[in-house]
């Protein structure tokens, strides 16, 4: 029993120093563990610390930042910019700034990646902010401008630099200077990516029909007057002088007073007074005097002088430029003429408009004074936007003021689409289109309607090509024979066929009551709704004699004076459409006066639609040209026997 217990003892002592080797063995291990382990972050820290402070990345992730941040404020500067522009732009550089601050400070083994995604970025924001500069730039300089009370000159150049079409409109204006601008239909500050046009007011200068007051000058004197008429702007006042008791040069009659336009006639008569006159008279240098100023001083001191007009570069038009006795000469009253020349402005001789660009011609007539009308014109032969032709020729003298029409090229013609015959009339007319009318029956289109056009739409049109429009006579009818027929009988012999019936009556000795004439032939070929002038037997004529004479012998009968109808059928016209704008121009093109355009227009259009009555008045009328057309009723078509008017200006 001893032994074994000895026996297990042993083993047991054995088993714990083994365990105490292999505890002391595993602590060994442990202290060696804690060595590797930071031999090993050491190195991987060299490694990171190696990779990770590469100069070249953080160069960039540096000037990707400001490279954001002005992208940043370039859109806060941007007043264009909308709110939902601002706010990406901020999220963008406020995430791009995040990404990078976090490339900077972690350290991590794929630095080439970021460095990469850190050029994208900042390559992104050179084009955006590149882009967003020129936003600005454009924001500060293309603007439109407030251009009242500029010359005319300076808004042209600055339309041309900003490719802006400018519209020349003038109007009177007191205020403001000649040939500088009123005002503008655009808005000063408008971006001028919002616009293509600007319609610029230019001062014509006074307006000489505006209405003013004229107070009774009666007593003024000479002084008092002459300053009432310049700052007035009266430009047709006549003064005479006469004898009299009265205070000399004082106002002793005047024609007319109360609400005046400025180009109404006013006559004042002034008084030499009764102190005498001396027989000589010192000239005064009348060099930029007006017109009025110069007559009234002549009159004044009974000096005999004459008016002429010539060109002058120095003095302003419609002013004194020279006089034929020096300024300081003394002279004989009512001895001989003092010739005084009137300013028409500078001699504008005219280039040769047609090698000259619309821009050119603009700037050239702006230094000259004169007015341009520009009209568009199709021209196969001159590209869109070049100068066709001018009213103007090449060495004509012109006068400042002159009005220059320019025809500026469409381009090659195309056939357009239109609705009706009158939208047709009014685009060839204001193109000055050729074309002509013809005439054909049909059952599908309306009368008065468009049948055809001899061009397809978008079919191209030579410059000398006429256009043939064929409008709807409407469906055809055959005129019946009426001869003999009641009233009743003629009436739904012709409602039958869409015929309209007129009736007039004549004493015949044919049956009363019968038709005997039909203003259209039977078998005439005519269209749906037009009117026959039917005649119908009144009777024969009577006579009333005086009874109670038994010798009376009746007179011998004569023949009836009623005309019998002519067997030739008379021209009728039907549907027939008045060509509106240049047509009618056309006509009365030569006439000076109106009875003479009013007796062109009823014998053109009389010829054109036989039966048509035309009336024609004329009246006076301010501010037209003889011959404007002031009102004409041409709507729609017109048929034998309707009236047309037209009012002409006196």
């Amino acid at each position: 029993m001893a032994t074994k217990n000895n026996s297990s003892k042993s083993k047991t002592k054995k088993k714990e120093e083994v365990k105490e080797e292999i505890k002391i063995e595993e602590q060994k291990e442990e202290i060696k563990e804690p060595e590797v382990k930071e031999e090993v972050i050491v190195e991987e820290k060299k490694e990171v610390h190696k990779k990770g402070n590469n100069p070249f990345g953080i160069f960039i992730y540096v000037i990707t930042i400001i490279a954001a941040l002005v992208f940043f404020c370039s859109t806060l500067q941007n007043k264009d910019a909308s709110v939902l522009n601002i706010l990406s732009s901020f999220l963008i550089t406020l995430f791009s700034i995040i990404y990078l601050v976090l490339c900077i400070t972690t350290k991590r083994n794929k630095t080439g990646i970021m460095v990469f995604s850190s050029l994208l970025l900042l390559g992104f924001y050179i084009m955006n902010t590149s882009f967003s500069g020129k936003v600005l730039s454009t924001y500060s300089v293309n603007r439109v401008e407030n251009f009242a009370g500029r010359d005319l000159s300076y808004v042209v150049k600055w339309a041309n630099k900003n490719e802006i079409k400018i519209v020349q409109d003038y109007e009177y204006s007191d205020i403001v200077p000649e040939y500088e601008i009123i005002s503008q239909n655009v808005k000063s500050g408008t971006n001028i990516h919002d616009i293509d046009e600007i319609i610029i007011s230019i001062s014509e200068g006074p307006n000489p029909y505006k209405e003013v007051v004229i107070p009774s000058m009666m007593g003024w004197d000479a002084e008092r007057v002459i300053n009432f008429v310049k700052t007035n702007y009266l430009s047709n006042v006549v003064v005479e002088f006469i004898e009299s008791d009265k205070v000399k040069d004082t106002v002793i009659e005047q024609s007319i007073s109360g609400n005046l336009r400025r180009n109404d006639l006013i006559k004042l008569t002034f008084s030499y007074g009764d102190e005498g006159n001396s027989d000589e008279v010192t000239l005064l240098d009348f060099t930029n005097y007006s017109k009025f100023e110069v007559e009234f001083f002549m009159k004044q001191h009974k000096l005999n002088y004459k008016l002429e007009s010539d060109f002058s570069k120095k003095i302003k038009k419609g002013y004194v430029s020279k006089q034929s006795i020096d300024a300081g000469t003394v002279v004989k009253v009512n001895g001989d003429h003092i010739i005084i020349t009137i300013s028409k402005g500078p001699e504008i001789i005219v280039p040769d408009l047609t090698k000259m660009s619309v821009d050119e011609i603009t700037d050239w007539a702006i230094q000259n004074r004169l007015k341009l009308e520009f009209i568009n014109k199709y021209d196969d032969t001159v590209k869109t936007g070049k100068v066709v032709s001018t009213s103007a020729n090449k060495d004509e003298v012109l006068e400042q003021g002159s009005v220059i029409k320019v025809y500026v090229s469409l381009g090659g013609l195309k056939m357009p689409k239109f609705k009706d015959a009158d939208s047709f009339y009014k685009w060839a007319d204001k193109y000055e289109i050729k074309y002509s009318i013809e005439h054909e029956f049909s059952d599908t289109t309306p009368a008065g309607e468009v049948i055809k056009y001899s061009y397809k739409t978008g079919s191209a049109i030579k410059n000398d090509d006429t256009i043939v429009v064929t409008i709807s006579d409407g469906a055809k009818k055959i005129v019946p024979d009426l001869e003999g027929l009641t009233k009743n009988q003629a009436t739904n012999k012709l409602s039958e066929v869409g015929l309209n019936a007129n009736f007039i009556y004549r004493n015949s000795s044919a049956t009363k009551g019968r038709v005997i004439a039909q203003s259209i032939s039977a078998g005439s070929e005519v269209s749906a709704g037009l009117t026959v002038t039917v005649t119908i037997s009144d009777g024969p004529a009577s006579n009333n004699n005086s009874g109670g004479n038994n010798n009376y012998t009746p007179p011998t009968p004569t023949p009836d004076p009623t005309p019998q109808p002519d067997p030739t059928p008379q021209p009728t016209c039907s549907n027939y459409v008045i060509r509106p704008g240049s047509y009618l121009s056309s006509i009365i093109s030569d006439c000076t006066t109106c009875d003479c355009a009013a007796a062109a227009l009823k014998s053109r259009l009389s010829s054109d639609c036989p039966g048509l009555n035309v009336v024609v008045s004329c009246e006076n009328r301010d501010m037209t040209n003889t011959n404007d057309f002031l009102s004409h009723d041409f709507q729609g078509t017109y048929n034998s026997g309707d009236t047309v008017y037209f009012i002409l200006a006196n």
